[in-house]
């Protein structure tokens, strides 16, 4: 192999990441257009194995440092195969271009991000064709019904962009026949274990209502895995006793969960978003953040390079939500689960979002109630959370009544506890003139606390310490 690729090829490479200061070239990610597509060909005299087609610049024609739009095409043809698979085997590229040294591939369909490191240049790398010929082996070697496979590569921007919107249309069509089945219809769930080599305690559970955090794989898709390949990444999930039907929580599950993540997490709940969420790998395509100051979700997709009203961008609440955790107040999802029936049902679905970016509003609009879709702020509308904070209130978003209800307990709350500490208040002895007042305050026992207490809630205030002094009691 060694003398065949002037790269080594090995499973123990997955998961190598190629950093910035590292890569001779960037081949798609956040600034240029990047997909791949898998194509299952019906007469297989129309596939030459083995061929690779390179449409615009080879590697040596690339300036270092440089990024550049990235195409992968892929025709396959086989006596087994079926258009059912080609998801599939779309996804699987995820797995074996990794085995590269020096090579990193991330992502998925449309959000393909690849680097190619300096190491791989020095050692002999030449053209894209070594890296095609290198990637249908490993297919051929590891999917052996695949009897014939041919590659086509575009680097060319204008060819990248024709392309990739035939490609959209495919992935359109397989999301929609997706769309029409349901949790209840299935007898079994799937799981996916391909994102383990980047986050080893990730569980992604794949359901006719809850396609896979990379928006890749669907019930369907995982399905037709697990059938031709029994011992991959797909396999199915026995749903087990239905636990809570709105959250979604199932034995058969949370049993899995426990199997894959080591015994890391044994409870999941598909359809929550802050108690016991699924776990997040970083393939996501979307990310959900819980704002505390408004009591609401935002939802930030990888195309979207701004700051969010949080202060932060996609790129660090990654760091964050990624890596196979479990991760309260924040979550990866795939695009579709926007247009299930149960997205977040467990908190009230649609009506907990409060933000999204402008582009991803538009493109899910469609799953969006009626209702909702003014009450949902942009980065047109809002920047930061106090913005936020008044255009819900603009809109009279669903959770600003939440937050009535709850101020209102609060004060209760706070004047039942105020009620008996007044009247323990010790009398204060008639001042002097002259005299320097000192003033005992009673102790606060914390909220909640067996001894009650007084609870303070402060309201659009702004407060300003100079300075704090801390004395040991005497």
């Amino acid at each position: 192999m060694a003398e065949e690729f002037p790269f080594e090829i090995s499973p123990m490479y997955e998961g190598e990441r190629v950093r910035k200061g590292d890569m001779y070239v960037e081949l798609g990610g956040s600034t240029k257009d990047g997909f791949e597509l898998v194509q299952v060909v019906d007469d297989p005299n129309e596939v030459e194995d083995g061929k690779v087609t390179i449409i615009g610049p080879d590697i040596l024609d690339m300036k270092e440092g440089e990024a550049y739009p990235y195409g992968m095409i892929y025709k396959v043809a086989g006596e087994k195969l079926e258009k059912d698979l080609e998801a599939v085997l779309e996804r699987r590229h995820h797995e074996f271009q990794p085995y590269m040294q020096g090579y990193m591939h991330l992502n998925q369909r449309y959000d393909i991000w690849v680097r190619i490191s300096k190491d791989m240049i020095k050692n002999g790398l030449k053209s894209f064709e070594q890296i095609a010929k290198a990637t249908m082996m490993l297919y051929k070697n590891e999917l052996p019904f695949i009897e014939k496979m041919e590659a086509i590569y575009i680097t060319d921007e204008e060819k990248v962009k024709e392309e990739l919107a035939k490609a959209m249309e495919i992935y359109r069509a397989r999301d929609e026949r997706a769309r029409a089945m349901h949790d209840e219809d299935a007898d079994v769930f799937y799981g996916c274990t391909l994102c383990q080599a980047f986050a080893p305690t990730s569980v992604c559970v794949v359901t006719p209502d809850r396609t896979s955090l990379c928006g890749a794989m669907t019930w369907f898709d995982c399905r037709a895995a697990a059938k031709v390949d029994p011992e991959g990444p797909n396999f199915p999930i026995e749903k087990g006793e239905c636990l809570d039907e709105l959250k979604g929580e199932y034995t058969g599950v949370n049993e899995k969960a426990v199997e894959l993540s080591g015994g890391e997490y044994d409870r999941i709940m598909l359809y929550t978003f802050m108690e016991y969420p699924h776990t997040s790998c970083g393939c996501f395509e979307v990310i959900g953040f819980y704002m505390p100051e408004v009591q609401a979700i935002g939802w930030v997709d990888r195309n979207f390079p701004a700051a969010t009203p949080n202060g932060l961008p996609f790129s660090s609440m990654a760091g964050q939500a990624g890596g196979g955790k479990q991760t309260l107040g924040f979550l990866g999802i795939g695009i579709q689960y926007f247009f299930s029936p149960k997205f977040l049902q467990g908190e009230g679905g649609w009506t907990t979002t409060a933000w999204m970016p402008k582009a991803l509003k538009d493109r899910v609009l469609e799953a969006i109630p009626e209702d909702m879709r003014d009450k949902i702020a942009t980065e047109e509308d809002v920047t930061d959370i106090t913005q936020l904070m008044e255009f819900m209130k603009k809109v009279n978003h669903p959770m600003v009544a939440k937050w009535a209800a709850e101020e209102e307990e609060e004060v209760e709350e706070a004047a039942e506890a105020a009620a008996p500490e007044a009247a323990a208040m010790p009398q204060m002895p008639m001042m002097q003139p002259g005299m320097m007042p000192q003033m005992q305050l009673p102790a606060f026992a914390p909220s909640g606390g067996a001894a009650g207490g007084i609870k303070l809630v402060l309201k659009n205030a702004n407060i300003k310490v100079e300075k704090i002094i801390l004395k040991k009691k005497e």
